[in-house]
């Protein structure tokens, strides 16, 4: 096991179990465990209903909420994991509201640029997981936890964001990364899931030096 302080930060689409594995990690490691803020989000349920309306307000929220946690966990003595990352926010959500025309580019460039500023403050992760799933295994994920809020998500939306995912996970370089392929995978009734995917994190983490790029683990 690794003996120093870890920062990790689960990342993925809506749906893909990032909650789910980070409450796993947290109590087979005992790291800490940072949540994404959605039961208190005050903006959420407006965004869902009207996303140009209440698309910066929220981005905003995200930003602030990340950042928060981000810096908690680097000034912190204990190894941490974090359900999603601030990365995230502007790669892959903020760019899809603006290039979907629900965002303006005036608020898009000012959310980048606040961005950017927080970003210089942060040590990035020691690792990132990102967890990979399909159109139809997020929707059927989405469909069996039965937020309200969730079911007027549209397949394009959806499709846009995992385009956008592979493309940022594609261009990564800020610390070791790994890539799964969670369609078939369930680490919440399968210990087999579960373990082999806790060997390669601790694998990799030992690995200090080498960054793991393209690192796929599937069921098959």
């Amino acid at each position: 096991m690794v003996s120093q302080k870890i920062f990790i930060a689960v990342a993925g689409n809506i749906g893909t179990g990032k909650t789910t594995l980070t409450q796993l990690l947290s109590k087979k490691f005992g790291w800490n465990a940072h949540f994404e803020s959605v039961a208190d989000n005050p903006y959420l349920v407006d965004f869902y209903q009207d996303m140009s309306r209440w698309s910066f307000s929220l981005q905003i929220y995200f930003l602030n909420s990340r950042f928060k946690a981000h810096q908690k966990i680097s000034q912190g003595t204990e190894s941490s994991i974090q359900d999603r990352s601030i990365y995230e926010d502007a790669n892959i959500f903020a760019r899809n509201l603006y290039e979907q025309g629900k965002l303006e580019k005036r608020d898009y460039n000012n959310y980048l640029e606040l961005y950017r500023v927080m970003c210089g403050f942060l040590a990035p992760p020691d690792m990132i997981i990102y967890l990979k799933k399909s159109l139809p295994k997020l929707k059927e994920r989405i469909q069996q936890r039965g937020r309200e809020y969730e079911k007027s998500i549209t397949d394009e939306y959806l499709i846009n964001l995992n385009l956008y995912y592979d493309e940022w996970m594609g261009h990564y370089k800020a610390g070791k990364k790994l890539i799964i392929d969670s369609n078939d995978l369930d680490f919440l009734n399968n210990p087999k899931d579960f373990n082999h995917l806790t060997h390669l994190i601790l694998s990799t983490l030992e690995q200090r030096d080498i960054y793991l790029e393209n690192q796929v683990f599937s069921s098959s």
